[in-house]
C-alpha cells in the first residue's frame, strides 16, 4: 500500500476508507458535468456517457493517470483512452513495453489486457472542452485517492499532464504542490515514484511538444524503476 505522507495521513486514510475507487454510474457530484452527460445522452444514447471506470490489473505496480475522458473517447466507449488519438499512442506504448497484451482496437471489446498496469483519470466524467473546473477536480479526487490506496502493489505512477500530476499529489496529501513540472520529472512520494509526462493528446503530438520517442522514454523510466523495486 502507499505510504501516505504528512500530518494529514489519518484523515486521508479515514476518508479513503469511506469511498469506493470507482464512482457510481450516475454520479451527481458535479452539476456542470452531469448536465454535459445528459446532453450527450440525449444526442448519443448509444454512447457510454458516464464516469469512465479504471481499466487494468488490480494488482498493478504501475498506474497511468490521465486528465479526464474525452467526449468521443472514453465518454463514448466507457474505457479510459479508448477511441481517440491519445489512446492510440498510450496503448501502443504499453504494448511496446510489455504492460499490455493483445491488440488495441479502439473498442472496449478488442480483447486488450493490461499487465501489471492500470489506467485511470483524475476526473472520471467528460468535461466540456476537456477542461474540468478546480471544484470538479476536488469533487472527484476522493475516487482517485481511493484508487491509489486500493492498489496493494503500486510502485510507479505515470501522470499525463499537470492536472493529473497535481491531483495525484493532492490525493496523496503532498503539500506545496507546484503549478507545473517538466516532462520526464521524477518525484519520490513515499513508497511510490511519480514520473511526469506531457499528455499524449493530439494537440501535443501534432505540435511536436511530445514525440513518440519522448513518450516511450517515460515508460522506459517506469520499467527501470519497477525492475529496481524487484531487485
Amino acid at each position: 500500500m502507499i505510504a501516505w505522507s504528512g500530518a494529514r495521513r489519518a484523515n486521508l486514510l479515514w476518508s479513503v476508507a469511506m469511498v469506493d475507487p470507482e464512482p457510481p454510474r450516475d454520479c451527481h457530484l458535479c452539476p456542470r458535468l452531469v448536465d454535459y452527460r445528459q446532453d450527450n445522452r440525449a444526442a448519443h444514447p448509444d454512447w457510454f456517457n458516464g464516469p469512465a471506470p479504471s481499466f487494468g490489473d488490480p494488482q498493478a505496480r504501475l498506474l497511468v493517470v490521465g486528465l479526464a475522458p474525452g467526449r468521443t473517447g472514453a465518454n463514448r466507449t466507457g474505457r479510459p483512452f479508448t477511441g481517440d488519438y491519445a489512446g492510440d499512442l498510450l496503448y501502443s506504448t504499453l504494448l511496446r513495453f510489455g504492460f499490455a497484451e493483445g491488440r488495441y482496437g479502439a473498442t472496449p471489446d478488442d480483447g486488450l489486457r493490461l499487465v501489471d498496469c492500470m489506467v485511470t483519470n483524475a476526473v472520471r466524467c467528460a468535461p466540456p472542452g476537456n477542461r474540468p473546473l478546480p471544484m470538479e477536480e476536488a469533487a472527484c479526487r476522493p475516487f482517485l485517492a481511493a484508487r491509489l490506496s486500493a492498489l496493494p502493489r503500486l510502485r510507479v505512477i505515470v501522470t499525463l499532464g499537470d492536472v493529473a500530476r497535481r491531483n495525484v499529489q493532492r490525493a496523496l496529501g503532498v503539500r506545496g504542490v507546484s503549478t507545473s513540472v517538466g516532462h520526464g520529472a521524477v518525484l519520490e512520494l513515499g513508497a511510490c515514484t511519480l514520473i511526469h509526462s506531457y499528455h499524449c493528446s493530439r494537440l501535443n503530438t501534432n505540435t511536436g511538444r511530445l514525440t513518440p520517442d519522448m513518450f516511450h522514454a517515460i515508460f522506459s523510466k517506469a520499467q527501470a524503476r519497477l525492475c529496481a523495486h524487484s531487485a
